[in-house]
């Protein structure tokens, strides 16, 4: 029998370019939460040319990750076919193997996987959502900030306004910096938001021990979630806070998550009620699907965190979603900077289903006066 050859592909679409910029936007008041204080946020974002359309991702980062993009990651990435980006997520993944895929090297390719992902639904001609298969119109929210830096007036002013003026049914407050006047400080957030749903997070301050003792007294105040009570690393600390907090109060965590492992490992343990993870650290779209997946298995909902703008169509596509965080700073700086950036309307954002893509686009003339790199 004569051979054949395989017949060649009759679409491709290669990435023929590949940028990435580093802005750093100062915060509009000094913030702390329980471990760590600062007075600006960086944001990387990634541009990614392929069969003529132009993909945008971003992360939340160090400067330092534009080196590693653009020379590092990027021979993974240019002139490889964009509708195979798990392919050229594993092949990313690869390039950082000696570097360590966590921490700053998987935000860097998370940004760049955001950006895959937005061209590939542009080439296609479809909003992301879509592509990737709606499961919900819209998104539940939560108001995010209440950090320790504030005093009582703004952090009260903030939490009644994501209620009253956005709708949003859950707030979340930063605690731990001074444990003694955390007590006052939920009791504060409680009168100012009357019976919506309370959340508050530690970002690991506490031992499992202290913990435990803070717990029971903001059951006091209703607080109905309880975020990073220990370092995440402490799998056997989370899991000890969660077996023995009130009833009704959930342990959250995995917001640190930079590989499935890290997810799997929370899950495995019994350590969280409800899996947090992040696109903008832990490989981008890709792997927060897979991290859904994970959800999945494990009987556990899902809460994505940070960055609203960015998780939106993503959030829309994944089982088992909890909400969306709708995080003081970032929604702030995509508001500023990004044109389709969405706003919440009785706690909830919908995708703008009328742009392809993940329907944001960087206004570079606002960005350029926080350019850094």
């Amino acid at each position: 029998m004569k051979a054949t050859n395989s017949p060649s592909p009759t679409w491709q679409a290669r990435v023929d370019a590949l940028r990435a910029n580093a802005y750093r936007i100062p915060t509009d008041a000094p913030e702390a939460d329980g471990t760590f204080a600062w007075s600006a946020t960086t944001l990387i974002t990634v541009e990614v040319n392929a069969g003529g359309q132009t993909g945008l991702g971003y992360t939340y980062s160090d400067a330092s990750i534009v080196a590693l993009i653009r020379g590092t990651l990027s021979a993974a990435v240019l002139t490889h076919d964009v509708l195979d980006i798990r392919a050229i997520s594993q092949r990313m993944q690869r390039q950082v193997r000696n570097l360590g895929r966590a921490g700053i090297a998987a935000t860097a390719i998370s940004a760049i996987d955001c950006a895959l992902w937005d061209v590939k639904a542009k080439l296609l001609g479809v909003p992301l959502a879509a592509l990737l298969g709606m499961q919900r119109e819209a998104v539940p929210v939560y108001g995010s900030g209440g950090f320790t830096t504030y005093d009582d007036q703004r952090m009260r002013e903030q939490l009644a306004g994501w209620v009253e003026q956005d709708g949003c049914r859950w707030v979340k407050i930063k605690i731990g910096s001074d444990p003694a006047k955390d007590r006052a400080r939920v009791q504060g957030a409680r009168d100012a938001i009357g019976d919506a749903g309370l959340f508050v997070d530690a970002n690991g301050a506490f031992t499992p021990q202290l913990a435990l003792h803070y717990a029971r007294q903001f059951a006091d105040h209703q607080v109905a979630w309880f975020e990073e009570p220990v370092l995440s690393d402490d799998l056997g600390g989370l899991r000890f806070v969660r077996e023995h907090a009130p009833a009704g109060m959930e342990i959250a965590a995995g917001e640190y998550g930079y590989t499935l492992d890290d997810f799997r490992h929370l899950l495995c343990a019994g350590a969280v009620d409800v899996l947090q993870a992040d696109l903008t650290r832990c490989g981008g779209v890709t792997d927060f699907l897979q991290a859904a997946d994970l959800c999945g298995a494990f009987h556990v909902p899902l809460s994505a965190h940070c960055a609203p703008a960015l998780h939106l169509h993503a959030a829309c596509a994944v089982p088992r979603l909890r909400h969306q965080e709708w995080f003081h700073d970032h929604v702030r700086i995509e508001s500023m900077l990004f044109d389709g950036a969405p706003r919440p309307c009785n706690g909830m954002i919908s995708p703008d289903l009328s742009r392809t893509g993940c329907g944001l686009e960087l206004r570079e003339r606002d960005a350029a006066r926080y350019l850094v790199g």
